[in-house]
C-alpha cells in the first residue's frame, strides 16, 4: 500500500491528555505509521509536543505550529473565537507548506465542531471533515427540570450552534466535504441540513493498546454488595438526577449502592434529592479522584450509569466496556454509539418518567443477573477491542484514504 502524504488539522492535540487533545495526538501517531503526516496545530500544543517527541521520537510525524492573524492574537486559546481566527491561520500555512510538499489529501480532526469551518476546505485536495460533533441536544421533554441558569445555558447553546451553522464557511466546509463523519446521528442530520452530501455516523472517542489492557486488568468486583457508579462532572445535562431516582425506584437488594465520582454545580442538588428519595446513606459521592482511584472505585462496582443528555463522546463508556462492566445509558448522543444491546442496555429518552423507569428497570435486570453482567462485560470488552482502538481506528483511516485517493470525487462548489 503507497504511503500517501496527509495533511491533519489539529487545532487540538498534545500527548497524555484525554479528550479532543487526546483524540487529536493519537490519530496522527496512528496514521504516521501508515503514511506521511503534516499536522497543523497550534502553537501552545508545541512545548508538550517537542518534549513528547524527544523522548518517543515518532517516524513520518511533523508538525506546523500555527498562530491566528495578529489582529486576533489577543484572544484566549481554547475558546471559539480564537479556534475561529486560528482556521485562517492555518488555512496560509497550509497553502506555504503545500509549496514544497504535495498532499494527497486533507483531512479535519479537531475541534470535534459541526458549527465552525475549516478553511482548508477551500484548497484543492480531497477533503475529509471530522468526527465533528454538537448536534446533541437535550430532549425538551427534561427541560422542566432544569433550572433556570440550566435552561439559559441550553438556549445559549443551541443559538451558537444555529449562528455558526449559518455561517457561509460553515456550510462552504459541508458542501466541500468528500466525507463529513458525525460523532453522531443528531450531529449527521445537521450536516445534511447544511449541504454535506457524504455522511457517515463515527465516533471520535478511542482508546490506546495501553489503556485497554490496563482496564482489561480490571478485577472482578466482590459480589457481597451490587453496586452501581457513574463517573461524570455534576451538570445538569450529565443525568445524574435521573439516575438517582431510577435507584430510588429501582427493586434492588437493601445493601445496594451508588457510587457518584465528580465534581459540579449540581452537587447539593443531587445530595438533596437522594436524601428527599430515601436513598441518602446508599448514594456516595465521592468527589473528583486520581485516575488510580478512579479505577480502583471502578473495580468495586457491577455496572456504570451514564444518563447524559446530550454527550457527543462518552469515554466513561468505553473505559467502562474496557474493564468488562456492563453500560445503562440513554439511547441519545455519543453513548448510543458506543453501546449496543450485547454490552449494555439503552434506554429510550422520550419522557422524564418513561426515561426513569427505564433506567430503574435496568438497574434491576442486571442487579438479577449475574450472567447477563458477565456476558455483557466480555462483549463490551471485544466491542472495544475490535471498534475502538486507535490501532483500529488508524487502519480504518488508512483504507479510507487510500479509496479516496484512488478514485477522488470532484468537490462541490
Amino acid at each position: 500500500m503507497k504511503a500517501l502524504k496527509i495533511l491533519i488539522s489539529a487545532y487540538a492535540c498534545r500527548p497524555h491528555m484525554g479528550s479532543e487533545p487526546g483524540v487529536g495526538w493519537h490519530l496522527v501517531k496512528e496514521l504516521a505509521k501508515h503514511h506521511q503526516v503534516w499536522v497543523l496545530t497550534r502553537s501552545e500544543n508545541r512545548p508538550a509536543i517537542e518534549a513528547e517527541l524527544v523522548q518517543h521520537p515518532i517516524p513520518n510525524l511533523n508538525f506546523v505550529y500555527c498562530a491566528p492573524p495578529f489582529v486576533a492574537a489577543w484572544l484566549p486559546p481554547a475558546h471559539v473565537p480564537h479556534y475561529y481566527f486560528w482556521q485562517i491561520g492555518a488555512f496560509f500555512a497550509a497553502k506555504k507548506l503545500m509549496q514544497a510538499v504535495a498532499i494527497d489529501l486533507i483531512h479535519h480532526v479537531t475541534y470535534v465542531r459541526y458549527s465552525t469551518p475549516s478553511f482548508l476546505a477551500l484548497l484543492p485536495q480531497p477533503f475529509i471533515w471530522g468526527p465533528v460533533g454538537g448536534g446533541e441536544v437535550a430532549p425538551k421533554a427534561f427541560w422542566p427540570d432544569f433550572s433556570f441558569q440550566a435552561k439559559v445555558y441550553e438556549h445559549l447553546r443551541s443559538l451558537v450552534h444555529q449562528i455558526g451553522a449559518l455561517d457561509p464557511f460553515t456550510r462552504m466546509t459541508a458542501r466541500r466535504s468528500l466525507l463529513a463523519r458525525a460523532t453522531t446521528q443528531d450531529t449527521a442530520h445537521q450536516l445534511h441540513a447544511i449541504g454535506a452530501t457524504a455522511v457517515e455516523v463515527y465516533s471520535e472517542s478511542g482508546l490506546s493498546a495501553e489503556e485497554i489492557q490496563q482496564l482489561s486488568e480490571c478485577p472482578p468486583p466482590p459480589d457481597t454488595c451490587m453496586r452501581f457508579i457513574s463517573m461524570a462532572r455534576l451538570l445538569h445535562w450529565k443525568g445524574l438526577h435521573l439516575s438517582i431516582q431510577a435507584f430510588a425506584r429501582a427493586s434492588l437488594p437493601d445493601s445496594a449502592e451508588y457510587w457518584i465520582l465528580g465534581e459540579g454545580p449540581e452537587k447539593a442538588n443531587l445530595q438533596t434529592l437522594a436524601k428527599k428519595l430515601g436513598v441518602g446513606d446508599r448514594v456516595k459521592f465521592l468527589g473528583r479522584l486520581p485516575r488510580p482511584e478512579t479505577l480502583r472505585h471502578l473495580s468495586q462496582c457491577h455496572v456504570l450509569v451514564h444518563a447524559s443528555l446530550h454527550d457527543s463522546g462518552g469515554w466513561v463508556c468505553l473505559e467502562a466496556m474496557a474493564t468488562g462492566r456492563p453500560v445503562i445509558c440513554l439511547d441519545l448522543g455519543g453513548p448510543s454509539v458506543q453501546v449496543t444491546d450485547k454490552t449494555g442496555v439503552k434506554v429510550p429518552a422520550h419522557t422524564l418518567d418513561q426515561t426513569v423507569d427505564g433506567l430503574s428497570e435496568a438497574m434491576a435486570r442486571l442487579a438479577a443477573d449475574a450472567n447477563l453482567r458477565t456476558q455483557m462485560g466480555k462483549a463490551g470488552q471485544q466491542r472495544v477491542q475490535e471498534q475502538f482502538s486507535w490501532e483500529v481506528k488508524g487502519k480504518v483511516l488508512t483504507q479510507l484514504y487510500t479509496k479516496i485517493c484512488r478514485n477522488p470525487q470532484p468537490c462541490a462548489s
